[in-house]
């Protein structure tokens, strides 16, 4: 049966340095059994990944200076043309049902907004994608913990007449697309749209994206942002790392847990120093 011509949903896709993973993600969201527009805001990239965003010509692309995903992400939102945004990352792949079992329940009415809880980790099969899962405490192969919640924190899809309600995200960091929910006082309810998510899979990785991760807002501001600090030090990843290492009886964890808390204290000290929330 052929696609409506009339896109169902748009879709927001915001990247930075993504030249690695790019091209598998819109490759997979282009073979949706559901028409959809691509938006794509480039946040500054400074790898190929503006040379490769040139050659699909069925995505629409803008570009701006580093500016971080929650303004990458509002940017795009301006440019869509459908009463449903979907939001998804440069480095994941979705199966050709994501989007139709994504959007069912907003379709139907029984939802503002949905996210998944059948998000597959990509990479299973290396050892620092797993150790990061471990970190996490995840479930194997997953990017959940088991059981998780009938309502999320994330918004995958959702009404564009409430994301524009709330003005879209807020820049505050790695944990800006929480700030819909908080926002709006609403949470996405659960679906079992299929995806994978890559987990950082080299120590440079596992750094860039720990760095990353740390600038967030803190329960009981600063001194919780001190006292995350603190747990990112050394000596605290030794003695963690060498447990969790016995635990799952690798040591690579150990290796793992010094580079990812190493990542995590420059970015908290990037943030508190210099207000940079970017990657």
């Amino acid at each position: 049966m052929p696609l409506s011509t009339k896109p169902a949903a748009s879709l927001v896709l915001a990247v930075y340095n993504g030249a690695g993973t790019i091209r598998a993600c819109l490759d997979s969201l282009l073979a949706q059994t559901v028409r959809i527009e691509i938006i794509v805001v480039d946040d500054g990239s400074t790898d190929q990944t503006g040379e490769i965003l040139a050659t699909f010509q069925e995505i629409q692309v803008f570009h701006q200076t580093h500016g971080g995903p929650a303004m990458a992400r509002n940017l795009a939102a301006t440019h869509t043309s459908t009463e449903l945004l979907l939001f998804v990352d440069a480095d994941m792949v979705f199966d050709k049902n994501y989007v139709r079992d994504l959007i069912a329940p907003i379709q139907s009415g029984k939802a503002i907004g949905t996210y998944t809880t059948n998000e597959q980790v990509g990479n299973w099969g290396n050892i620092w994608a797993r150790c990061w899962n471990w970190q996490e405490g995840w479930e194997d192969q997953k990017r959940f913990p088991r059981n998780p919640p009938k309502w999320g924190t994330d918004f995958r899809a959702i009404l564009k007449s409430e994301f524009d309600k709330v003005k879209g995200f807020d820049h505050i960091g790695y944990t800006d697309t929480w700030s819909l929910y908080r926002k709006l006082e609403i949470r996405p309810l659960a679906t079992r749209a299929l995806c994978y998510h890559e987990n950082p899979d080299t120590l440079t990785g596992i750094y860039r994206q720990s760095r990353w991760s740390a600038k967030r807002p803190y329960k009981y501001g600063v001194c919780g942002t001190l006292y995350a600090l603190l747990r990112t030090t050394l000596p605290v990843s030794l003695v963690v790392g060498s447990y969790k290492s016995v635990t799952h009886a690798d040591f690579h964890f150990l290796v793992f847990k010094c580079v990812y808390d190493f990542g995590r204290f420059v970015g908290i000290l990037e943030m508190l120093l210099t207000g940079n929330l970017t990657k």
